[in-house]
Parts: structure tokens; sequence; C-alpha cells
């Protein structure tokens, strides 16, 4: 996961850019492409229902909860755990708050 991290880091000094659509168009795919089906669906459908609305300081949140090892993000959502004071923010509280809804086939 921290060569992930590392690489993820990388490309965005490296591509990055000013343009915000293209930077949701990133973290949408980082949402989707979790590595485990679950987390796909979970984050990926919550980044399809709010990374429109977001603005900078709340993308560079949710930039930030992807980097979090599933397995804490799955304590959260479930109420195993509460989120350290670090992730403790408005964007963690709308994923907690969040529920999934499979897309219709």
């Amino acid at each position: 996961m921290a060569d992930e991290a590392k690489r993820d880091r990388y490309i965005g000094e490296v591509m990055s850019s000013p343009d915000p659509d293209i930077r949701r168009k990133r973290l949408s795919f980082r949402a989707w492409h979790r590595g485990t089906r679950e987390a796909d669906l979970i984050l990926g459908s919550f980044a399809d229902a709010h990374l429109s609305e977001f603005d900078a300081a709340q993308l560079d949140r949710f930039e930030a909860l992807l980097e979090c090892p599933d397995a804490e993000l799955f304590d959260w959502i479930n109420a195993r755990a509460v989120p350290s004071p670090v992730y403790d923010h408005d964007v963690t509280r709308l994923l907690l708050a969040f529920r999934y809804r499979p897309r219709p086939t």
C-alpha cells in the first residue's frame, strides 16, 4: 500500500493539473479501484455522489481518506472504531452517513 501511495503522489506531482474536473476524475478512479470490491463499491459510489460538489479543500480531505487502509475505513463505517482526530472532518462524516445503493443494471 505504501508503494501505491508513493506512486499516486508521484503521479500527482508529475501530472498535476489546476483543472478541478481532472482531479475529480482521478479521485473517482482511485475510489473505484481500491483493491477490494467492497471498498470499490462504497468509496466509488460515495465519490460519484459527492465529488462534483466538493471544493478544493474537501477534495484534499477525500484524497487523504483514500490513503487510509480499507480495514480502518470499514471499522469507521461499521462503527467498530471512531476516526482519529486527523480524519474527524466533514468529508469523513459524509462518508459515515453515506448509504450504498446498488446502481440499476
